[in-house]
């Protein structure tokens, strides 16, 4: 069985085109998403509808929380102006959507957050390691919210974090995601146009600190290079 994992798409759908794209050719039908499907970017409504028609189940990461429950980011005033923008288009129908989504996961011996298992919805794993993983029954752990891609083995446990699909934050711009397949995780990569991302942006009333870092894979919002 082929297992698709993907993370952090934040309203960047043609990120999401291609990878799905990708896991279609491929031939991985099973596809998970660790949540953060909205945020940050203005294709919201395309994101869910695409996760929706798919069938795809999503997991509730930090911003779909916002979203959903109408609160805000404590800690990013830039989140929030998304926020506040994502809320004038989005459909009614994909509110409720997000409201449905679990907290976690178990695929096969796979054990998903969106973000770790003290905090499912919110907690950073920066450096995964042994202590905090011999502490949590399982074997294959997976988990976003980072946006920083990797792959960690701890003895018989082993901890992945697919990276962003919409917005990379490890210096690497393209879309990431990984599969499942044979008890081994890998991990990939793809190229989109992230030029319809930035026109859609403009078009939208942002300027370019919002989407700058696409371009470079950045840790953080920056202005195009």
């Amino acid at each position: 069985m082929k297992v698709g994992i993907i993370s952090d798409i934040h309203g960047n759908y043609e990120a999401l085109k291609s990878v799905l794209s990708e896991l279609d050719s491929k031939g991985v039908k099973d596809i998970y998403c660790l949540g953060d499907v909205v945020g940050y970017y203005s294709q919201i409504n395309e994101c869910c509808d695409e996760l929706i028609e798919r069938e795809i189940p999503c997991l509730m990461g930090n911003h779909d929380w916002y979203m959903a429950s109408g609160s805000f980011c404590p800690r990013s005033q830039s989140v929030n102006d998304c926020l506040k923008y994502l809320r004038t288009v989005v459909t009614e129908k994909n509110i409720n959507w997000l409201r449905t989504f679990p907290v976690q996961f178990f695929v096969e011996n796979i054990h998903m957050v969106h973000a770790g298992w003290t905090d499912p919805i919110d907690e950073y794993i920066w450096e995964p390691n042994e202590e905090y993983f011999s502490k949590i029954p399982g074997e294959f752990f997976v988990s976003g919210h980072t946006h920083i891609q990797s792959l960690y083995h701890f003895g018989k446990k082993t901890y992945c974090n697919p990276g962003s699909v919409g917005q990379p934050r490890d210096n690497d711009p393209r879309a990431a995601y990984a599969i499942f397949e044979d008890h081994k995780i890998n991990l990939h990569r793809v190229e989109y146009d992230m030029q319809k991302v930035f026109d859609l942006m403009k078009m939208a009333g942002f300027d370019d600190y919002y989407y700058g870092a696409l371009k470079t894979g950045a840790r953080r919002l920056c202005k195009l290079p």
